[in-house]
């Protein structure tokens, strides 16, 4: 089981450490994180050092909208193979130096002996120093550093920006390439004005934090976990123009083949699995219900493979 420590906890044995933000977890990410973990052959914990929070949005006050929840990470985290993930208060790292961060935090808290980061990693006040000098740094103090270049797609490296702006378009597809899994997140599922109950076609709401990307307005084809349940779903993000606007952006998923209890409360997985079609105000709640009834059948087709290979993984485990 994977050791979570909220602060700067001195480690008990050598590391091998990945560095970043990690931010959405892509394949990119992925990539210097699993390098970390070939280390344990060798002796060492596979570890993560990163920041609950944005960087940019704690210097800030505003950063780039969110890919993924601290929860979301942490899981796919320990799934990777990671044993020990350090989350930083950014306060505490800030302000220092390069030297001071390879030195205070790098030797003697996580105790590393060897670090893997990313080809555009920064660090120290004011994100001053980069790989290179992460290397001159970590030299001397018996610390090897391993920086991997990008890995591409189409031509070019994966990043999180190519993510947001995928999303942003709908690409829900092109952002799963990018990311390595779909575009997910885990929201508790609040009330709404329960026009699914009226419709017949019960659903759950989930409200996006002002922190967190919300994809381009529309009709996703999903997959919904949550306990051991795993189904697919109709995703309906936007305000919902046909029943009255919502303040706030809002997941509404209709789960055509779960009928157990009511989720309120309850912390689930959504999965965005592919673009159907744009949101749309329609002239009155039939004609609503029967194009969600027509969008069930689409998200069908969709999710059915996902989950087939999701319950074949289950029942292995």
């Amino acid at each position: 089981m994977m050791q979570v420590f909220n602060g700067l906890e001195k480690a008990q044995r050598p590391a091998a450490v990945a560095l970043g933000c990690f931010d959405g977890l892509h394949k990119g990410h992925q990539a210097v994180i699993r390098k970390a973990v070939t280390e344990k052959a060798n002796g060492l914990v596979p570890s993560v050092f990163t920041f609950p929070e944005s960087p940019l949005a704690e210097l800030t006050g505003r950063g780039k909208p969110r890919l993924m929840s601290n929860t979301l990470k942490e899981k796919m985290l320990e799934d990777l193979g990671v044993e020990a993930l350090y989350l930083a208060p950014f306060a505490a790292v800030k302000d220092l130096p390069p030297e001071a961060f390879v030195e205070e935090i790098l030797k003697n808290t996580l105790r590393a002996e060897k670090v893997f980061c990313g080809y555009n990693y920064h660090f120290g006040a004011g994100g001053t120093a980069g790989k290179e000098e992460l290397k001159a740094l970590c030299r001397p103090r018996g610390i090897q550093v391993c920086d991997l270049p990008p890995v591409t797609l189409e031509g070019a490296p994966v990043s999180s920006t190519r993510i947001r702006k995928a999303l942003e378009k709908g690409g829900a597809r092109q952002a799963r390439e990018l990311l390595g899994h779909p575009f997910s997140y885990d929201f508790e599922v609040v009330h709404g004005r329960h026009i699914g109950h009226l419709m017949g076609t019960p659903t759950l709401n989930q409200v996006f934090p002002e922190d967190y990307l919300v994809p381009r307005y529309g009709v996703y084809a999903s997959l919904v976990s949550f306990d051991q349940v795993v189904t697919y779903g109709v995703t309906n993000i936007g305000v919902k123009p046909t029943v009255g606007a919502e303040e706030k952006p809002l997941s509404e998923t209709w789960m055509p083949d779960y009928d157990g209890e009511a989720l309120y409360g309850k912390m689930v997985k959504t999965e965005l699995l592919e673009f159907i079609r744009p949101e749309k105000r329609f002239g009155g709640l039939e004609e609503l219900r029967a194009m969600i009834l027509k969008n069930g059948e689409q998200a069908r087709g969709i999710a059915e493979k996902e989950i087939k290979y999701i319950r074949k993984q289950q029942e292995s485990m």
